[in-house]
């Protein structure tokens, strides 16, 4: 903290000095030099805030490229995912190693998968026959499976009871999300923490 606050210090010292040594250099007009002087300021300025939080550059990067693409921010073992244009949460898991994209429910109490993503992830149903389970969009008939993995970056989870069902929606639901430590919205971002 104190080397960084003497860097600070004499970089800011340095800074003055060269816009003090520039104006009495200089045989101009007094609005030439306040102008050459704003300059130099405003340069020295920015390149003490980019000095200033170089350690958090990283960090901006990650979420512009998150707010652009989508993409979640991984911030050590604490995974952040941006809010899309519909103001839903959606996510790239890997379900038994196979890329599915999830819609993020927390009212949904199982995870479900449509019966196309099943099929390339080698789930099964568990049990033979269906079973009615009650939706935000009415009675749904759904196969019980369980899949080997479940994960969304480093967050892995293992025997995960997921649902299948006859349409393409694929809903991350609450058995997945209670298994983590804690979950939060956070402004426009989902926070998962395992």
């Amino acid at each position: 903290m104190t080397n960084s606050l003497q860097l600070g210090g004499l970089y800011i010292l340095m800074a003055i000095m060269l816009v003090l040594g520039t104006l009495m250099s200089r045989r101009e007009r007094f609005a030439s030099r306040l102008g050459v002087a704003l300059m130099w300021t405003t340069t020295f300025a920015a390149g003490f805030v980019l000095f200033t939080f170089r350690d958090d550059m990283g960090l901006v990067a990650q979420r512009l490229r998150a707010e652009a693409t989508g993409a979640p921010v991984q911030e050590g073992a604490e995974i952040r995912i941006p809010m899309a244009l519909d103001g839903h949460f959606w996510v790239d898991a890997r379900l038994n190693g196979e890329r599915v994209k999830f819609l993020v429910d927390s009212g949904a109490t199982m995870t479900t998968v449509g019966r196309e993503v099943a099929g390339r992830a080698g789930l099964t149903a568990v049990a033979p026959g269906y079973q009615l389970v009650r939706t935000g969009n009415g009675m749904v008939r759904v196969a019980t499976a369980q899949a080997e993995t479940l994960s969304i970056g480093s967050i892995e989870r293992r025997h995960v009871r997921v649902h299948i069902a006859n349409d393409d929606f694929n809903v991350l639901g609450m058995s997945f999300l209670s298994s983590l430590r804690r979950w939060s919205v956070e402004g426009r971002w989902l926070v998962l923490v395992p």
